[in-house]
């Protein structure tokens, strides 16, 4: 990925050539269009919507405007407090300002301009919310569900939501309806079964797809966005790679990609803005920059990102941070699937242990998955073997709790999984001992390690590591389940276990950008014509995570505020 030689010659050009095709790029090249800007987004794989298609959908939003109509309050004091306690010095401040004055204006925008809306998630609370300045719900936000038929043909060529995110691989829910099922709060019988009927009377969709017509998480904020840009005549190239930025006279002019195995020369002649994710995908991306072991494979994401718009900008001289941080969360394989799957909600259920290759617990197992897989690296550096790790649980949570490649046993038992899954992709035995054999764990401090957890579940107090002391580790938990909603014991046979490896959801690190959104140099200076958003920039929220939507909430925030900058700029010089 590098420079590419000045030429006169371009076959095509705009105003702002928009690199990536997420929730990001999207929202950029709208925005853009908003301010009087013709804007064009390239995509190099054949689907759009990029890893946001296959994410949650959530954007966390201090301040957002929905926030007093669910009964919550918030102020940019606040957010400041909790995020400067979060994230320190590792983030320059003007930049975490920026993030929070614009944020609620781009969701405000997006609304009212593009009809592209969302609502509060009242019950989902900041990850540390215990924190100063922290919220136990409402700035997380999730986009409003979104009709697919509306996208006509494009639908086509949307990527497709992991099956583990809908209700039997098939129905859509959003968070609220997920966190409702997944905690067994009160309808929840009544609601899938709500759910069940609509999907299943919808049958002039059905007949042309499987996919649930009404869309959620991901996929109604990628549906909705790209909806609107075919509304307001915004182009989408998909199958069209970068492959080199231009650059004459000290600015960035243009892109130079290929089409159908064609050169294209694509002139911006207000900026570029790159939003084509990290490298996650890129192995020796990783070996240089991630902890170590790391693994492609480990990976929850499509294999799409590969650091394309990372090393375009380094080839300009542009700076790094972060490069060694990662949205992380512990993942498991799945055969045959293209990427791991990952944990978000079964950890916090009760019955369920997280050991090391000595057979000893080294996290709070509902800890949120960064802060798991950050645990998983800290126990590894002492010689425990926690790199990969397993999750150890009984016949009882097997019956009523889903395992990520595997839904509840009441719903799908051991006899409908392919039967070479067993003793490979999940272990089972009718003793402790005999499974810490196949899994080669110390067999004596497993059964230590489960008999002091089965004390804590009769008490309801976890005194190693405090498992559903806070309101996070609580949201994906039993409520049925006293006196602690995220204990139980580990004491029916058959027992089982699954093995965690050191995935994520993206990478962190990437190109330095100021409060603009546009790229610095190593030396603090300007490229002139390059922004960049989302995981090709480096993460503003640093090495945490403030809550659910801290990558997608500045990802379109910034988007936003490269393309008001952009416009700008443009007024400026035709003054």
């Amino acid at each position: 990925m590098g420079v590419n030689e000045p030429s006169n010659h371009f076959d095509e050009e705009h105003d702002v050539i928009v690199v990536g095709s997420g929730a990001g790029g999207m929202t950029a090249a709208l925005c853009a269009k908003a301010e009087g800007l013709s804007s064009l987004v390239l995509e190099k794989d054949l689907l759009f919507g990029g890893t946001s298609a296959v994410s949650g959908g959530g954007i966390w939003i201090p301040c957002n405007d929905d926030i007093p109509r669910v009964g919550g309050s918030d102020t940019y004091e606040e957010a400041l407090t909790y995020l400067k306690r979060l994230i320190g010095n590792e983030v320059p401040q003007a930049n975490i300002e920026a993030y929070l004055k614009n944020a609620p204006e781009m969701v405000r925008h997006l609304g009212k301009t593009f009809d592209v809306k969302f609502r509060s998630v009242p019950k989902y609370p900041d990850y540390y919310a215990d924190l100063p300045g922290g919220k136990p719900g409402f700035r997380s936000m999730e986009p409003v569900e979104f009709d697919a038929s509306k996208l006509g043909d494009e639908f086509d060529v949307q990527r497709p939501s992991f099956r583990g995110t809908q209700l039997f691989g098939r129905i859509a829910m959003n968070q609220v309806e997920a966190h409702t099922l997944f905690s067994r709060g009160a309808g929840w019988i009544r609601l899938m079964l709500g759910m069940l009927l609509r999907y299943w009377f919808d049958f002039a969709w059905r007949r042309r797809t499987h996919r649930d017509r009404r869309q959620t998480l991901g996929q109604a904020l990628t549906g909705s966005l790209r909806e609107a840009m075919m509304r307001k005549d915004v182009p989408l190239y998909l199958g069209t790679g970068m492959t080199g930025l231009i650059h004459e006279n000290g600015r960035v002019v243009g892109v130079e990609a290929t089409q159908r195995g064609e050169t294209l020369r694509l002139r911006a002649r207000r900026g570029v803005v790159l939003a084509c994710g990290g490298f996650e995908s890129n192995p020796e991306m990783r070996e240089q920059y991630l902890p170590k072991p790391t693994n492609v494979a480990w990976t929850a994401v499509p294999p799409i990102n590969h650091g394309d718009g990372i090393r375009a900008g380094q080839a300009l001289g542009a700076g790094l941070r972060h490069m060694d941080q990662v949205w992380g969360s512990p993942t498991v394989n799945k055969p045959g699937a293209a990427q791991q799957i990952t944990l978000f909600v079964e950890r916090g259920m009760p019955g369920c242990v997280a050991v090391n290759r000595k057979g000893q617990r080294f996290v709070n197992e509902a800890a949120t998955y960064p802060d798991f897989l950050k645990a998983m690296y800290a126990d590894d550096a002492k010689g425990n073997g926690t790199v990969p790790c397993w999750l150890i649980f009984d016949a009882t949570f097997r019956f009523k709790y889903p395992m990520g490649i595997f839904l509840p046993g009441q719903i799908e038992p051991d006899a409908k999984l392919p039967k070479d899954w067993l003793d490979r992709v999940y272990y089972r035995a009718d003793s402790l001992d005999a499974l810490a054999q196949k899994i080669g764990v110390d067999a004596s401090n497993l059964a230590s390690t489960v008999s002091k957890l089965n004390g804590f579940a009769k008490t309801g107090v976890d005194t190693e590591f405090g498992k559903g002391n806070s309101p996070i580790d609580r949201y994906y938990s039993d409520r049925n389940v006293k006196p602690n909603p995220c204990l139980g014991p580990i004491e029916k046979a058959p027992f089982y276990a699954v093995r965690l490896d050191a995935g994520e959801i993206g990478t962190k690190g990437g190109l330095v950008t100021d409060e603009r959104a546009r790229v610095l140099r190593n030396d603090g200076s300007v490229i002139d014509g390059l922004y960049a958003v989302g995981n090709t920039a480096a993460a503003v929220m640093g090495p945490t995570y403030a809550g659910a939507g801290s990558t997608l909430g500045p990802a379109m925030t910034f988007g936003y505020v490269a393309a008001k900058d952009i416009a700008r700029a443009t007024q400026s010089a035709t003054v």
